[in-house]
């Protein structure tokens, strides 16, 4: 994306690349106060987050990043098992970028799979984060565990992009910007939510190495992720959790989504928002509020 682009999208924002143990990682900084990590979902990337962060950044010092695998971060060889995309791995990047930056403690929020990445991050780090918000998403374990015919109809990609390789990439890389669009119109309920110029850098970003870095996330979700939150099913998000999810999609009209975190954490609270999936596009002004509120 040109300079210009980036400016209108996220102005002021300062970019860097930090290195990880098993990644580089794209990262956007603005702000002066307490840091808040701001997690992306799939298809998109850091910049889903340009109509919140600007706003957020007057208040937090506000930290965006691709994830392992999306945006302009590095795509790595999945290995064994998709090892390298489980969200023990992702979180762990997360963690790192945190410290590059000088920050062990922080606020953080993930939306989609970005909200997966943070729930390991918050079993595997705990102390690490001081509040947390999850957008639009209940538990992997759960909601393959209750799944039925009205879900997998829903969120089929579940169940595709985890197909072994070279099935997805190779049916969806016969035409990604098909792809690309049928996914984010079949998940947003807000006519005009989406940016162009928004758009136009998830498609940038929408490369074949891109798509098999997406399978390999989807393919950890539905195999080893599962085996490591079967190991900590005991376990519980000590910080107090936000929920926040759209009313319109597919999760808080298959789900009780409160009720699966209160399985999860010591201390939840959350709402729903009149919008569908994307919440940071659909619903700004009061992702804004909800977030600017529960981390004040």
């Amino acid at each position: 994306m040109a300079t210009d682009q980036i400016e209108k999208l996220l102005p002021g924002f300062r970019r860097s690349r930090i290195r990880t143990s098993g990644a580089e990682i794209n990262t956007f900084v603005k702000g002066e106060g307490a840091p808040l990590l701001l997690l992306h979902g799939h298809p998109q990337t850091l910049v889903c987050w340009h109509k919140v962060a600007p706003k957020l950044a007057e208040r937090f010092t506000v930290v965006l990043t691709d994830i392992r695998g999306y945006g302009d971060s590095s795509k790595p060889h999945g290995g064994k098992d998709s090892i390298a995309y489980s969200k023990r791995e992702m979180a762990r990047d997360q963690v790192e970028v945190m410290r590059a930056l000088g920050f062990e403690r922080f606020f953080a929020a993930g939306h989609d799979r970005g909200g997966r990445v943070l729930h390991r991050l918050l079993l595997d780090h705990p102390a690490a984060v001081i509040r947390a918000a999850v957008l639009d998403i209940a538990p992997t374990a759960t909601m393959y565990a209750r799944a039925n015919k009205e879900f997998a109809m829903r969120y089929m990609w579940w169940f595709f992009l985890s197909q072994p390789a070279p099935l997805p990439e190779t049916l969806i890389g016969n035409n990604l910007d098909f792809y690309l669009q049928a996914h984010i119109n079949k998940q947003n309920k807000t006519p005009g939510a989406i940016d162009p110029l928004a758009l136009a850098e998830y498609r940038r970003c929408y490369t074949a190495e891109t798509l098999h870095a997406v399978c390999e996330d989807y393919r950890a979700a539905a195999g080893i992720d599962l085996v490591h939150d079967a190991a900590d099913a005991d376990k519980r998000i000590a910080c107090p959790l936000l929920a926040l999810w759209g009313e319109k999609g597919v999760v808080g009209s298959t789900y009780d989504v409160r009720q699966t975190w209160r399985e999860k954490a010591v201390d939840i609270s959350g709402e729903s928002l009149p919008c569908g999936h994307y919440l940071p596009e659909e619903a700004p002004e009061l992702v804004i509020e909800k977030l600017r509120n529960f981390f004040t």
